[in-house]
């Protein structure tokens, strides 16, 4: 039986190439999906495209699948990042799903001024991007990075990265796409987009400091969402729906 089921593994895929199983992943294919020996599924690494496995051993504590064919070629997302900062648990799980099946190529988290989370479980953070990047067809699964105050992120910002950082204050005021006109412009020539980042602050949005930290970064600009004050979550959809529509792998 071929199954609809896909399921990253940090192993080389090639053909005829073992994988063996780790006991989640054993009781997720054969006891939650009710696969047995012979079955096929998709698997993925993160960097080789999608493959075609078959399962050869099926056990309740682990198991082997054995590689078929690669089915699909590797696709990885533009290089846009999105900074942001936790909020409540579950909108915190939200953000990270939401934005590997947006395409983003690297989440961090990043403690400002007015962020009550004051710490994060970045293995279980990674695991729902591994989770989401399996749900939604990707082949690349991006990093969640550790827990970062803003300040420092900013700090050792990386030259040639645009930041585009949500602004509550501007809601109303501006074009949702003012921010991203340069990247506009930028794709005028074809070829991929330059590397950037969104910035997605907390509920209580950013301070006045780090506003004017931002505004004397070369490299930064204000982005607008729109007329009405979002939720950070619906924030980071919504930073990173426009900046696909305007520069990334949407258009």
């Amino acid at each position: 039986m071929v199954s609809r089921v896909r399921l990253f593994v940090e192993h080389p895929l090639a053909e005829s190439a073992r994988l063996p199983l780790e006991r989640a992943q054993a009781h997720y294919l054969f006891n939650v999906m009710r696969l047995s020996e012979g079955d096929e599924i998709a698997v993925f690494d993160g960097g080789s495209g999608e493959w075609a496995a078959r399962v050869i051993e099926a056990g309740k504590r682990g198991g082997t699948l054995e590689c078929l064919s690669q089915s699909a070629p590797q696709r990885d997302p533009p290089d846009v990042w999105l900074l942001f900062a936790p909020v409540k648990k579950a909108r915190t799980d939200f953000i990270v799903e939401k934005a590997v099946e947006m395409g983003a190529r690297r989440l961090v988290p990043v403690q400002t001024d007015f962020t009550n989370s004051e710490r994060i479980r970045r293995d279980r953070l990674q695991a729902h991007a591994v989770e989401a990047a399996e749900q939604c067809g990707a082949t690349f699964v991006p990093e969640v990075a550790e827990l970062s105050p803003l300040s420092r992120v900013l700090n050792d910002w990386p030259e040639g990265r645009a930041l585009l950082y949500a602004d509550e204050a501007q809601a109303g005021r501006a074009s949702p796409l003012a921010g991203l006109l340069a990247c506009d412009d930028a794709r005028q020539g074809g070829g991929a987009p330059p590397p950037a980042a969104l910035l997605i602050g907390p509920e209580g949005g950013l301070s006045a400091a780090e506003r004017a930290r931002l505004a004397s970064l070369r490299l930064a600009a204000p982005l607008a969402l729109g007329p009405r004050i979002l939720r950070a979550d619906t924030a980071a959809v919504a930073a990173l729906a426009l900046w696909q529509a305007a520069c990334g792998d949407w258009r």
